[in-house]
């Protein structure tokens, strides 16, 4: 498995955990209150599950290097 490490771009994780902290935990670039979609969602999961996927989570807070 790759590496995971935040976005470089230290604006974006402000922003990003801003969200997460007024919206409890949940992505911040959804609409919905999933459990799926709790930081580290689901689909994020998923794809660092792949040892071919290279690239950044769904609100770009976190990325995979392969």
């Amino acid at each position: 498995m790759g590496r995971i490490r935040l976005n470089g771009n230290a604006d974006i994780v402000a922003q990003v955990r801003e969200g997460l902290k007024a919206r409890h935990g949940y992505c911040p670039c959804r609409t919905e209150d999933k459990e799926e979609y709790k930081c580290m969602c689901q689909e994020f999961k998923d794809q660092i599950a792949d040892p071919d996927f290279e690239g950044y989570c769904h609100c770009m807070l976190y990325y995979k290097e392969k």
